[in-house]
């Protein structure tokens, strides 16, 4: 007889849920906490003495362990592939607009952004064996833009070794399917969010989804922003300028086979503007992508890849 078995619990800044079905529960929080420990140690800008944090601090190059091996791999084959809109070498611009580990008031000039700049660029990073190494002192790293979609894939991937077939892996929205609801077998369904038009509604479910066995993760500039002399700043920083991305997209949802190709790809379509998210699209047929946009007047419509209509349900 197959059970239903739920965990859920804080990790990496925000909230994490499972389920899984079963005939006996197989999997235990302390094992999944365990899973959250070790990846933080290995990637968290948050946590002192994390692997990644001992890079960014380091003048030439650390040894990498697995965790910031693979996302580091598939961060600059993205890099590539999006002709540097995705970077995780934007740490110090994120730093500097206040979406880093420590907040700040100020907000930099132009002058500071361009001398910032000299420092960014994911080709003055060079991996050699296990060895990740920077072209020049000032590189430093945040793979916050891919982590969690990495983190969702650890996840599923121990719930699998387990035995497990029939799951929903979340952490902080990003999200990994695998079989049907028990015991019905029925497809499982998530609900995409319309982001408000004031900024003070709260969202509502724009669109429902099934996926089968993939990953669905999405962007969003409306999600995490300061306001500056009126001005809604996203968390979300330009690579090539140096400032906060500003593009008629608001909101990118992206599913593909696993959520850290999603979760490395969402950001970079929410930075490409709708004509450049068709462009990255075309060369990914692996991948199918909702995007939510404001128009010049300011109201709020969407658009989808071709292959996207087969994953929405008839519930909204």
């Amino acid at each position: 007889m197959q059970e239903t078995y739920r965990i859920a619990g804080q990790a990496q800044g925000t909230t994490y849920a499972i389920a899984w079905y079963a005939d006996r529960e197989l999997v235990n929080k302390t094992q999944i906490d365990s899973i959250f420990k070790s990846l933080d140690a290995s990637l968290s800008i948050y946590q002192s003495g994390s692997l990644i944090n001992r890079f960014n601090a380091s003048q030439k190059s650390i040894e990498m362990d697995g965790h910031l091996a693979r996302v580091v791999e598939k961060s600059m084959e993205i890099f590539r592939q999006t002709g540097g809109l995705s970077d995780i070498t934007v740490y110090p611009l994120v730093r500097v607009w206040g979406f880093g580990a420590k907040a700040t008031d100020t907000m930099p000039d132009s002058a500071t952004v361009r001398e910032i700049l000299a420092c960014v660029g994911s080709d003055k990073l060079q991996v050699r064996d296990r060895r990740l190494l920077k072209t020049i002192p000032c590189v430093q790293i945040d793979v916050n833009g891919i982590a969690q979609g990495y983190s969702v894939d650890v996840v599923a991937g121990f719930l699998e070794a387990r035995g497990i077939s029939n799951y929903m892996v979340e952490v902080g929205g990003e999200i990994r399917t695998k079989g049907l609801k028990l015991p019905d077998n029925e497809p499982m369904k998530i609900g995409i969010e319309t982001p408000s038009v004031t900024g003070f509604d709260a969202p509502v479910i724009r669109e429902v989804i099934s996926i089968g066995d993939g990953a669905v993760t999405t962007s969003g500039s409306y999600r995490k922003f300061r306001e500056s002399g009126g001005i809604r700043l996203s968390h979300i920083i330009d690579p090539k300028t140096g400032f906060p991305v500003q593009r008629e997209i608001i909101s990118a949802t992206v599913v593909a086979p696993d959520a850290i190709t999603a979760d490395g790809f969402d950001n970079a379509l929410l930075a490409a503007g709708i004509d450049g998210a068709f462009e990255i699209l075309r060369t990914h047929p692996e991948m199918e992508a909702y995007l939510i946009y404001r128009r010049p007047d300011g109201t709020v419509a969407d658009t989808a890849s071709a292959g996207f209509g087969r994953y929405l349900t008839a519930d909204r």
